[in-house]
């Protein structure tokens, strides 16, 4: 399941950095995730770094984007693939 970013971001910028897929950016009010690139951070940490580091809890699980951990290590190892 790939992760989104609600109403609730303040803006901080903290979260964009720590992603190593790049899947966070600037939207027009808030942070987006793009959840073609979100792999909840499977293959690189054990936890997602963006929920990890976020003051304001306000990164659950995309409800409308649900994916296994199987598919979240594909996602992974076809987004690696591409940037070799």
């Amino acid at each position: 399941m790939a992760l989104m970013i609600t109403d609730e971001c303040i803006n901080c910028d903290v979260c964009e950095p720590e992603c190593p897929n790049s899947a966070i950016t600037q939207g027009d009010e808030i942070y987006e995730i793009n959840p073609d690139l979100c792999t909840e951070c499977v293959g690189h940490y054990d936890t997602p770094q963006c929920v990890d580091v976020c003051p304001v809890d306000c990164i659950p699980k995309n409800p409308d984007r649900e994916e296994s951990e199987e598919e979240l290590q594909l996602k992974y190892k076809k987004l690696m693939a591409a940037s070799a």
